[in-house]
């Protein structure tokens, strides 16, 4: 079962990547699910963060207020470090748990873990393959203004709270370069897909 990370800044093209080898038959685990899954009502880790931040970051319904949150943790390193020393670690043990699941269920099976902030907690996972999706920093400033709405100074807040493109290239076993057209990034996923499968992970 070779193991994929999947990783690339915001806008950077990183869905288009999993939903075309999720096409091709791969299993894919996306990070943000987890997260959601991990901070749900009642959970241990959401006590830990309401405790930690506050009850003002919970809704009525006892959900996560993540726009609460966000405004806590936003430009605040040391609030986000903090938060991440609370939901990093679970984040890492709920994701393990389902990728010897899909071992289980398939043994030849690539499974994909769709995870943004690789660099900053999942590095020492032993992947059989770091896959980076990048595009320059001006494309994506403008697909989060085109297509997500964003005005061009929150745009580029969002990209410059991440860690710069260089960290992950840097970790990167192929890059898939995002910044031409559709078809372009489809193309150099189906070329991945057909090294995964002729067993060339590495």
């Amino acid at each position: 079962m070779p193991l994929i990370a999947l990783t690339g800044g915001i806008a950077s093209g990183k869905s288009t990547i999993a939903a075309r080898l999720a096409e091709h038959g791969a299993v894919i685990i996306d990070a943000d699910r987890i997260v959601r899954d991990v901070q749900a009502a009642g959970s241990p880790v959401l006590d830990r963060i309401a405790a930690e931040f506050g009850p003002e970051v919970l809704r009525p319904d006892g959900e996560l207020d993540r726009a609460a949150l966000a405004g806590r943790v936003f430009g605040d390193p040391e609030a986000l470090g903090r938060l991440n020393a609370i939901v990093h670690p679970a984040v890492k043990a709920e994701s393990q748990r389902r990728f010897v699941a899909a071992l289980d269920a398939d043994p030849t099976a690539v499974v994909v873990y769709d995870v943004p902030l690789l660099v900053e907690a999942r590095v020492d996972d032993p992947w059989d393959l770091v896959v980076v999706a990048d595009a320059p920093v001006a494309v994506r400033e403008e697909r989060l203004v085109r297509e997500r709405g964003l005005d061009r100074e929150e745009a580029r807040k969002r990209i410059a709270s991440q860690v710069p493109d260089e960290q992950r290239r840097a970790i990167a076993d192929v890059v898939i370069d995002t910044s031409g057209s559709l078809d372009d990034t489809l193309r150099q996923t189906d070329d991945l897909w057909r090294r995964l499968r002729s067993g060339g992970a590495r």
